[in-house]
């Protein structure tokens, strides 16, 4: 029995790992770590030092996601928040004092973008992914254990009519917005190296 362990609290996170090796014989197991994100606008360097972080304590191979969510024309802070939608937008103005500071700008273009860090003790190694979409004028959708953000109830993917949080879990799987999955693309890698069978 294989297992991967995943440097994380996020239960959609994790969930959304689970779904991609379904068919296999590999379990994932969250690792909860004391460890304290660095406040450095970067999420590469944050997902690599959590998988660090975890393999220090664990002395075993981890992965660590870290995803930022950027709005090129937010007022007067462009691409924010970044590396930091919890700390700084979800935390400190929230959903609804988003949508009151973006509730004049036209253009309503963000996206989110997240790295995925895997580190077996030598090398690390890099998975992306992004999804491109619009800010919704009002909230919408329903929670979902499945959720990774509370982001999803204004975020409409390219190409979409409904927020994430309004979409089935078939329509969020099948959308056509041409979004990546670094989640997706680690897990196609991983089934390679270690020659699972399906």
């Amino acid at each position: 029995m294989k297992e991967i362990y995943f440097v994380t609290s996020n239960k959609g996170k994790i969930e959304t790992l689970k779904k991609y090796f379904q068919d296999t014989d590999i379990i994932i197991k969250n690792v909860s770590t004391n460890y304290e994100e660095p406040y450095v606008n970067n999420i590469e360097y944050i997902a690599k030092e959590k998988a660090l972080e975890g393999y220090k304590q664990l002395n075993k191979p981890c992965i660590s996601l870290d995803a930022g969510f950027y709005i090129p024309s937010y007022p007067n802070k462009p691409n924010f928040p970044g590396a930091f939608p919890k700390r700084d937008l979800l935390d400190k103005i929230g959903i609804n004092g988003l949508l009151e500071e973006m509730k004049d700008v036209k253009d309503r273009k963000c996206f989110f973008k997240e790295c995925l860090a895997y580190y077996d003790g030598k090398d690390i190694t890099y998975f992306y992914g992004v999804s491109e979409g619009t800010l919704s004028f009002e909230v919408k959708g329903m929670d979902s254990f499945k959720k990774w953000s509370d982001l999803w109830y204004v975020f409409v993917p390219k190409n979409e009519s409904k927020t994430l949080a309004e979409m089935s879990e078939y329509e969020r799987n099948t959308r056509k917005d041409g979004h990546t999955s670094a989640l997706e693309e680690f897990s196609k890698w991983y089934k390679k190296i270690k020659v699972i069978e399906i």
